[in-house]
Order: structure tokens, then C-alpha cells, then sequence
């Protein structure tokens, strides 16, 4: 199985009021195509900076990320968002989703933009996967917390990415739903084989993955699975 990430000597420091600070340090990760890797820690470790170096969401300060084959380190902010492009979708806590417009306009949008025919007739198919088919046309701020983050699942799946990342998808969610949105996220990814990247605290939701990794102030503490 090949490595659709492989992280090497990652570091990313920022500088502070009281000095130099270091995120992370000196992070070494493969992650396999179709693998489901959960990467946890308690605010603070470092995690939800991994994960955006991973995607190329930000860059490193020393180290290399590979992303589907493509180096990052040496790619500007426009030539990573054209690798992500239709390969690499995100999940985030706050829904990110387009206020005033339905549903169905928010999962059409990454197909739209990605160049794919029959944006409408996919949206809708993937919509009714995630239990949605009679909210197409809701606009997004009339949905529920979970049911708007179905639509982010749907619209994050709809391109059919080969990797998809996911921060505390279910950190503004009560427990019943969240464990809904897990059993949704980790389903889509059984049918679609795409790889899943997901960042939590949540002890619950670590043990669905592959694999688990824990962080802890910017360094890899463990791996399990």
C-alpha cells in the first residue's frame, strides 16, 4: 500500500512576545493511502498544526511534508491549493459551510470548482447518502448543528478526495449526534476508501481509527494500532 503522507523532521516555530516558540518538533509520520489515522492530545500539543502542515494549509519552518506525491516545502500558497484541488478535502469543528445558501448549493460548490459535470445530480446523490434528501434545498443556517455538519461531510466527500481531514469534527456536537457524525465520517471512508486524517481530544473517537498517534507538547508520544 503506498504512503499517501510521509512527514519528515517536521518543525514549525512562531515567533512570540516572550521569545521563540516551537509548535512542533522534529515530527516524523507516514500515513497509508486508505488508512484511517487518528492523531490526538490535549489542547496545546500541537495537533491541529500537524494536521494543517500536512495538507499544506500552512508551511513548516524545517522538514518536508509529501502530499500525494508532491513536495511542499518548496510550493507557494497557490501551487499547494492547486495539488489539494479535488484530491484533499476538510471537515472542520465550525461547519465552515456558505450562510444563505441551501444545502445543495454548498455541496455543488467544490464540484463547480473542480470542473465536474452534473455538479447538481452529484450533490444531491451524496446528500441523501448522508440522510439529507429533505433538507436539499434548507438553507444551510435553518439545518442543525449535525445536520450542517452532514452537508460539510457530504460537500468534503462529494469530489471523492483521496484524503480527507477532519478537526474535532464533533466538538460543537452533544454526544448523541456526535457519535452519529463518527459512525457517518468512518462509514463514507469504509465505502470510498479515501484516506482519513482526523484530529481530536475525544478518547471515543481515537479508537475508531487504524492507528492512533498521541501528541503532546509538539512531539509524537506514542502510536498504537
Amino acid at each position: 500500500m503506498d504512503d499517501c503522507i510521509v512527514v519528515s523532521n517536521l518543525t514549525k516555530t512562531v515567533q512570540a512576545p516572550e521569545g521563540r516558540l516551537t509548535i512542533l518538533q522534529d515530527i516524523n509520520l507516514k500515513v497509508k493511502s486508505g488508512e484511517a489515522l487518528v492523531i490526538s492530545g490535549e489542547s496545546g500539543s500541537g495537533k491541529t498544526t500537524l494536521m494543517g502542515l500536512m495538507a499544506g494549509l500552512d508551511k513548516a519552518t524545517s522538514g518536508e511534508v509529501i502530499l500525494l506525491g508532491e513536495t511542499l516545502s518548496d510550493k507557494n500558497e497557490e501551487q499547494r491549493s492547486a495539488i489539494r484541488q479535488g484530491r484533499v478535502g476538510f471537515v472542520f469543528q465550525s461547519f465552515h459551510l456558505v450562510s444563505g445558501a441551501s444545502a445543495l448549493q454548498n455541496v455543488m460548490l467544490p464540484l463547480e470548482l473542480s470542473g465536474r459535470t452534473q455538479a447538481a445530480q452529484k450533490a444531491e446523490q451524496v446528500l441523501r447518502s448522508v440522510g439529507l434528501g429533505s433538507r436539499l434545498h434548507t438553507a444551510v443556517e435553518l439545518l442543525s448543528g449535525g445536520e450542517q455538519q452532514r452537508v460539510a461531510i457530504a460537500r468534503a466527500y462529494a469530489v471523492e478526495p483521496a484524503i480527507l481531514f477532519a478537526d474535532e469534527p464533533t466538538g460543537n456536537l452533544d454526544t448523541r449526534t456526535g457519535q452519529q457524525i463518527t459512525d457517518l465520517l468512518f462509514g463514507l471512508r469504509d465505502q470510498s476508501g479515501t484516506s482519513l486524517i482526523l484530529v481530536t481530544h475525544e478518547d471515543r473517537l481515537a479508537e475508531r481509527g487504524d492507528r492512533q498517534i498521541k501528541m503532546s507538547q509538539g512531539q509524537i508520544l506514542d502510536s498504537v494500532g
